[in-house]
């Protein structure tokens, strides 16, 4: 399958570390989308975890999306047609509400290397200024990973509330406004952030990480993916596969023992809670 992506579109995203807005899901894929956060919704006691944590692992919905064609076709352009689903996940903030994210840099605790690493940010509700639209700042995925600092604020969506300890140059920030259904492109090094929802409407978006199959956890540790496109003939991970369903009882079992691991462990480089 070959890319979707121009030539000039895949200068600009080695150039910038960021490329959108891209339309991949029609009216009916985005209802279907938000129907899966109303199923999440229905059940309080999980909801956290299956917010933030892998929550392809729980729909059919969702893995479907992870493996949609207009999706992969854009991200084969900057990683290459070997495509594993590394993590994937919802980040909602509610009407007027004071949840953020801090200036950061996901590579700071994902523990992957080489940083052949996308994140493909699906609108579901609509993204702009007002509701807390991603931010970036372009070109800082080519100056390495910054001094960050861990401030575990209330408010903050990061998992240790982590920021990048120096000052970032607002005057090149671009704010990366979607409609439902579009989507944008971020490298695993750009420096980015969100600011609260001051919006009368729910903003959400889902977060698909997607690496190079060639992609490895730094220190040997084996993590798991889900092969997406192409091949896998690197086995740095152990393959596993998304929902088989709409929360059926083993997926959620599944979700749970992988939620659990995570939320209890100490939090080392490779933390499954991330936030954008």
């Amino acid at each position: 399958m070959a890319t979707s992506l121009s030539a000039a579109q895949i200068q600009s995203f080695r150039d910038n570390g960021v490329l959108f807005p891209f339309r991949v899901l029609d009216d009916a894929e985005v209802a279907a989308g938000l129907a899966v956060v109303a199923g999440i919704d229905a059940r309080p006691d999980e909801r956290k975890g299956l917010l933030l944590h892998k929550t392809h692992y729980v729909s059919k919905t969702l893995s479907d999306l992870c493996r949609h064609p207009r999706i992969l076709d854009a991200v084969e352009g900057v990683i290459g047609p070997n495509i594993l689903v590394w993590g994937a996940n919802f980040f909602l903030k509610e009407p007027r509400s004071d949840a953020y994210v801090s200036w950061h840099q996901d590579a700071t605790y994902w523990g992957l290397e080489p940083s052949d690493i996308v994140t493909a940010w699906v609108a579901l509700t609509p993204s702009t200024v007002e509701s807390g639209c991603m931010r970036v700042v372009p070109g800082t995925h080519k100056g390495g990973i910054m001094a960050h600092k861990e401030t575990w604020a209330q408010d903050n969506l990061l998992s240790r509330g982590q920021e990048i300890a120096v000052d970032v140059d607002l005057d090149k920030v671009v704010d990366v406004v979607l409609k439902p259904g579009e989507m944008s492109l971020h490298h695993v090094d750009i420096a980015h952030n969100s600011e609260p929802n001051r919006s009368a409407q729910r903003r959400i978006g889902f977060a698909i990480r997607y690496v190079g199959a060639h992609v490895k956890q730094a220190g040997g540790v084996r993590d798991k993916a889900m092969l997406a496109r192409g091949e896998d003939r690197w086995h740095h991970f152990d393959h596993e596969e998304g929902g088989t369903g709409e929360f059926l009882p083993a997926d959620m079992d599944r979700h749970a023992r992988s939620w659990g691991g995570t939320r209890l462990a100490p939090k080392p480089p490779g933390d499954a809670a991330k936030a954008s």
